[in-house]
């Protein structure tokens, strides 16, 4: 059962006796709990928030709201890691309740000064009407690990010519100023996004909206844009809600993606940039985050899952997860995105195998598992059709496929378990022209990332198979193609 207003907007404190410790058992009976992905102890989890490198330690906070998998109170919920791929969960945050985030502590970012770590939110609020009023609002981290909230918000108003959907600020700093760019909506319902400055992080002056040249329509809202410059070019990520579907473009029901340009005048607002590409191909993936690793690389995170969507797991009290951490760079004017190298530590148990397939298809006994690495490499391809299922059993598979003549790559999730909603699909496809293939999974117990040379492309989806689907099986089809492949298992 769905819940009431009432009971999706209480603080924690206020949560029935054994509320928690039901749900929690409840959730440790799902069959679909991740392995190595971060995800909530219970309740939902949606959008990355605060990620960071501080005091020696990776931090990365999410939007939590504990009592089920629906939207509600959030909270600001902190994970901590040494090396990017174990996480350690500390705990809440940052909690709601004061007047300015009385209704949830929303996203946004954080930066180091003063060897402190702030933490730049939008605080929501309801009025007795139920209206939005957003605050941007301002916390920080000492050494110790202590966080503590600002009395007031540093942004208190909306500007002129905006509603009050005006969320998500990212913060960062050039030279001696700092900027904050925040997702909004303007008051004939189309999205974009606005620049303020500041010289202290604590006072805020309103420069004006960013001048793309993206048509004035260009979806109804923009949530968690995210500015940054890399390799001399200026990248902005941002999810533009309300874009309608164009051939292969825009299949979900809501976007994320990027537009590589010239660095953004912080004069003028003006961004000179290509064309609008998403960030993903697949089902599940939304809200995307980034920050600068110690060593300086760009790493990005995304909220694996979407707004507005049931998924299976709802049944057992808790829903999405994150996706790994992914390192970006700029290849012939395209974002690229990889898998950090990090990840190599959780290898284990590393099997191979190297086969040619002639119209056939060939389940590799040695490759099997819940959660692995898996990278296979495609050369000779003379086949139209030249793919692998995965998690597969009997009639159960997830499906990735090339399809040499379309040119086309195609992730199949309609028999990969339990269904999700009809409105979501089961096909998602990209237009991809080569003559060598290198796929790598990540695959775990309910979630697949799937990324193809290198990152040129990148399909995230979940998928809800059963705990008997393990089976690796390849294939062509109309021709022959040789695969060279290799798997490390993650359990």
């Amino acid at each position: 059962m769905k819940m009431t207003k009432e009971e999706k907007y209480r603080y924690i404190e206020q949560a029935r006796p054994d509320e928690l410790e039901k749900l929690q058992k409840q959730i440790e009976r799902c069959a679909w709990r991740q392995n190595y992905h971060i995800q909530p102890q219970t309740g939902l989890l949606n959008d990355p928030n605060g990620f960071s490198y501080y005091n020696g330690i990776y931090h990365l906070f999410y939007q939590w709201f504990p009592f089920g998998p629906e939207h509600g109170m959030k909270y600001w919920f902190h994970t901590v890691s040494k090396d990017l791929c174990t996480w350690e969960n500390v705990g809440i945050g940052i909690k709601p309740g004061d007047s300015y985030d009385s209704h949830g502590v929303y996203s946004g970012s954080a930066i180091v000064k003063d060897e402190k770590l702030y933490l730049m939110y939008t605080g929501n609020t309801r009025d007795e009407n139920w209206v939005r009023h957003p605050f941007q609002c301002m916390a920080y981290m000492n050494e110790s690990g202590v966080i503590q909230k600002l009395t007031n918000p540093v942004i208190s108003t909306v500007p002129n010519g905006y509603t009050d959907h005006f969320r998500d600020p990212k913060v960062w700093k050039k030279d001696d100023t700092y900027f904050c760019i925040i997702g909004a909506q303007r008051k004939n319902k189309t999205g974009c996004a606005v620049l303020y400055k500041s010289s202290d992080l604590m006072n805020w002056e309103f420069q004006g909206e960013l001048e793309t040249t993206l048509p004035s329509n260009f979806g109804y809202m923009w949530e968690c844009p995210d500015y940054f410059e890399l390799e001399e070019h200026g990248i902005l990520l941002f999810s533009p809600q309300g874009l309608e579907a164009e051939g292969e473009k825009y299949q979900n029901i809501y976007q994320s993606g990027y537009l590589v340009g010239e660095p953004l005048d912080l004069e003028t607002r003006k961004f000179c940039h290509d064309a609008f590409h998403e960030l993903d191909r697949g089902f599940d993936f939304y809200a995307q985050h980034t920050t600068l690793s110690e060593d300086g690389r760009r790493l990005l995170i995304g909220w694996m899952g979407l707004p507005d969507l049931a998924y299976p797991t709802d049944q057992n009290g808790w829903a999405h997860c994150l996706t790994i951490p992914r390192q970006l760079e700029i290849r012939e004017g395209k974002l690229i995105q990889q898998p950090i190298s990090e990840l190599m530590k959780l290898r284990k148990n590393e099997r191979q195998a190297r086969f040619t397939l002639e119209n056939e298809r060939k389940k590799v006994k040695e490759f099997s598992g819940l959660s692995y690495e898996l990278i296979y490499e495609i050369e000779n391809i003379q086949a139209r059709y030249i793919g692998i299922e995965f998690r597969a059993k009997d009639q159960e598979k997830t499906v990735f496929f090339y399809d040499s003549i379309k040119k086309e790559l195609v992730l199949d999730r309609s028999l990969s378990g339990k269904s999700l909603e009809a409105e979501n699909g089961n096909i998602r496809r990209c237009s991809f022209s080569a003559s060598k293939l290198k796929i790598q999974l990540f695959v775990d117990v309910s979630s697949v990332e799937i990324f193809i040379n290198d990152g040129e492309e990148v399909f995230t989806s979940r998928i809800f198979p059963s705990p008997h689907s393990k089976e690796v099986c390849f294939f062509t089809e109309n021709g022959s193609a040789t695969f060279q492949a290799v798997q490390w298992s993650y359990e």
